[in-house]
């Protein structure tokens, strides 16, 4: 059976699956023999269970996503009640099997959707100038710093995930995409960041921010050299960086926090990104739960300080953020994991699709600007539904 045979066989056989990019291509997690619906009642047990674990089959691990509000619960930090379609807080699969994929993957579609298009935002123009207007003034009064201000695409579809896994993986390629395909929902992305990557006692991870819509006139050098010169996107990228060191010293050895790569641009296929990379090495007696609980959510996609930014966004969103701004990835039995940020990510439950996206607000921020710049990171995405 070739891997493009066996794309076609998972799609039809309707057993659960996952499809994480890798260094050499994807991964293929499946056949899986526990499923974790994970609750703030739960969770505690289920991170450090896994904590107490030291077996090294490739099989030994756990491969899912904490959602946005139970992070939130964490650390502490309550969200009121919000609208919602009662989508698990957070799920993990334990996988009996594992196939690696080609960069390549080849998939032919044979259920012909007939799609809708049409997107609807939950947030119009002038609703959104109201809410940036209201965080600009939490900003000059010192109650944050950066915010992010969310909004969401939505539309009914029956969609074949795979089909749209395949062609965002050859048109808008990125590090962090992955695909989680269970019964009654599809969780479709492409995200270019990466939260933690801990090998050993080495821990790392990668913030973004800074972007950039793409212009027949613009190249990376180009791209750099905006950024550079930009001090909002300039002012903004080192606020992030910072917080996360902040977040990495907490858990790091003194003295090992490093910036390893600083200001660099990594090119998408409608926009470019600001990226930097920061590690250190973890203190000994650091647990899982430690580095989930600093670590999450991810501070590039919140603002900072974190915890009084992610008060203000609780009190303002009336919609519950489901995966977005939550984490994707694995935890190996022996404390090695890889978590990215859920952000440029499609989910579909029960045939409804969203998309949320978001972009930062500083103090020199332009309200206009911001707006339109969330449309162009939800454009790759709505762009499969044509």
């Amino acid at each position: 059976m070739t891997r493009k045979d066996y794309l076609q066989t998972i799609s039809k056989s309707k057993k659960p699956f996952i499809i994480y990019k890798s260094e050499k291509g994807f991964d293929l997690y499946t056949n899986f023999s526990k499923k974790i619906i994970l609750t703030k009642n739960n969770i505690h047990n289920f991170v450090n269970k896994i904590d107490k674990k030291s077996k090294n089959k490739k099989t030994d691990l756990y491969i899912g996503f904490f959602g946005y509000e139970i992070l939130n619960n964490l650390i502490g930090v309550k969200l009121p009640r919000q609208k919602g379609h009662n989508f698990p807080k957070g799920i993990f699969y334990k996988p009996e099997t594992i196939i690696g994929l080609k960069k390549e993957l080849k998939y032919e579609n044979t259920n012909f959707d007939n799609l809708n298009d049409k997107f609807k935002i939950n947030i119009s123009k002038k609703s959104y100038n109201k809410i940036f207007k209201k965080f600009k003034k939490k900003i000059k009064l010192g109650q944050t710093y950066q915010i992010k201000i969310c909004t969401k695409y939505k539309n009914k579809s029956k969609i074949d995930p795979i089909d749209f896994f395949c062609r965002l993986a050859k048109t808008n390629l990125a590090p962090e995409a992955f695909l989680v395909k269970d019964r009654n929902f599809s969780i479709i992305s492409c995200s270019p960041e990466n939260l933690i990557t801990k090998k050993g006692s080495n821990i790392s991870t990668k913030p973004i921010a800074g972007t950039l819509k793409k212009t027949k006139r613009l190249n990376k050098y180009k791209a750099l050299n905006f950024f550079n010169k930009n001090k909002k996107e300039t002012k903004e990228h080192n606020m992030i960086v910072d917080m996360e060191r902040s977040d990495l010293s907490k858990i790091c050895e003194t003295g090992t926090v490093k910036i390893f790569k600083e200001k660099i641009v990594e090119e998408y296929k409608d926009l470019y990104h600001y990226v930097s990379l920061i590690g250190g090495k973890l203190k000994e007696d650091i647990s899982n739960l430690d580095i989930i609980k600093a670590m999450m959510p991810g501070g590039s996609v919140i603002g900072c300080p974190k915890i009084s930014t992610l008060q203000l966004l609780n009190a303002q969103e009336k919609e519950s953020r489901n995966i977005y701004t939550g984490s994707f990835g694995y935890i190996k039995f022996n404390g090695d994991m890889r978590f990215n940020i859920i952000i440029r990510s499609i989910l579909n439950y029960k045939n409804f699709s969203e998309i949320s996206v978001a972009s930062g607000v500083v103090v020199d921020s332009n309200s206009n600007h911001e707006f339109n710049e969330n449309y162009i990171k939800a454009k790759a995405l709505m762009d499969l539904y044509k």
